[in-house]
């Protein structure tokens, strides 16, 4: 099953973000070039305990062979041509079992990292390149000390994981937040209306710092740093009123906290990693807001306009930048192959293309930097200079 050179595997992990297919496509045509073969394998870390050892790899239903003429189309489009999951392998429930699995593991809860090694060696793998946030990258890093030689490609739309500068997602993210909240201003406007838009980072709030800085917003909240809705009523009156149009526009992070509060949960469920799904922050900022605008406004109550972005800024064709960035990391991560390399993250560090170690990834999280980007008691983003700053300013 070997290539002249070896045999890649690839796969994307977590919630899917444009700019994945980008980076299949140079992964796969670099590495069948320079006479590897490669191995998709779908669904994530999914694929990797579903895989029957017994079947032939033409059988697999989880994996399969990657070549040119596979994924140059596919590269022009969003998602991921390998789908994706949020699977963790060290803590599968016994009713997510694969069905040839459930015979042998009979724990409620179970570390199916065994399989998945035998797996990776049944496919021939000697490199596994994994793209995903941190989450799919701890599991990656997990393997790494078991053995297997692994490079990692950061993907996520927050632009959260640790030990680089840029992750595949985040720029379509914030040109997709910009170009929402420009078309949602007219009805705000024309209702006279203030305008509350949700939009991703759990717990960091980059994707509501960046698109406000760029003038998307009049404020934004942020997860780093729990708001007063009293002070935020104030300033969005203040801003309405000063505002021709009388709106004014408000980004709320997913993970935002009210000064006395905790995170919104839609429900109590969690993810493979632990993770509550967030949503509703953005609802009960509207409520008060709504509220609270009477002791601001002269007595007089302003209308709301409440609009959660959701999966329509992580859909869709890539931007330009998450066009180029994905090709640029899948080549670094063939450069580290082919010198022999392992235990790696592609990363971008103050707009250059680099790497460091994917221990990186674990037990750190990347979060907003306060006393240099955000003014507390203004509510939005604060820069003195952009001088010698990184690309992104914030990131």
């Amino acid at each position: 099953m070997n290539g002249k050179k070896g045999v890649i595997g690839i796969l994307t992990g977590g919630g899917d973000v444009p700019g994945l297919n980008p980076a299949i496509r140079a992964v796969t045509i670099r590495a069948s070039r320079d006479g590897y073969r490669v191995i998709g394998i779908r669904k994530g870390w999914e694929g990797l305990i579903q895989i029957q050892r017994d079947l032939p790899l033409e059988q697999q239903e989880f994996c399969q062979r990657l070549d040119e003429p596979t994924v140059n189309k596919m590269a022009r489009t969003g998602g991921t041509l390998l789908h994706t999951s949020r699977t963790r392998p060290t803590s599968v429930k016994r009713k997510d079992l694969p069905e040839h699995l459930k015979d042998r593991f009979t724990d409620e809860v179970n570390d199916l990292t065994a399989e998945v090694l035998k797996n990776i060696e049944y496919l021939g793998l000697d490199y596994l390149i994994p793209i995903g946030g941190d989450d799919t990258l701890s599991y990656a890093a997990h393997l790494e000390t078991q053995g297997v030689r692994v490079v990692a490609i950061p993907k996520t739309m927050d632009n959260d994981v640790p030990g680089t500068d840029y992750c595949i997602g985040f720029s379509t993210c914030v040109t997709r937040i910009i170009e929402l909240c420009h078309k949602l201003r007219t009805s705000a406007g024309s209702h006279e209306r203030f305008l509350v838009i949700e939009v991703f980072g759990r717990y960091a709030g980059f994707t509501a710092l960046l698109p406000t800085m760029a003038g998307a917003a009049h404020r934004c909240v942020i997860p780093e740093v729990r708001f007063g809705i009293e002070r935020l009523t104030e300033l969005l009156v203040r801003d309405r009123r000063d505002n021709p149009s009388r709106y004014s526009i408000v980004l709320v992070s997913e993970g935002a906290m009210f000064r006395e509060g905790e995170m919104i949960f839609e429900n109590q469920e969690t993810d493979a990693y632990g993770h509550k799904k967030l949503g509703g922050i953005g609802d009960q900022v509207s409520q008060k807001l709504k509220d609270l605008s009477p002791q601001y406004n002269n007595g007089r109550s302003i209308g709301i306009i409440n609009q959660r972005l959701g999966y329509l800024v992580r859909s869709g064709d890539p931007d330009a930048i998450d066009s180029i960035v994905p090709v640029a990391y899948g080549n670094v991560a063939m450069n580290l192959i082919k010198r022999g390399e392992s235990g790696k993250l592609v990363a971008m560090k103050e707009g250059r293309y680099t790497h460091v170690s994917l221990k990186e990834v674990i037990g750190t999280k990347k979060v907003v930097d306060v006393s240099k980007y955000y003014c507390v008691d203004r509510l939005r983003p604060e820069y003195l200079g952009f001088e010698n700053q990184p690309f992104l300013i914030m990131a």
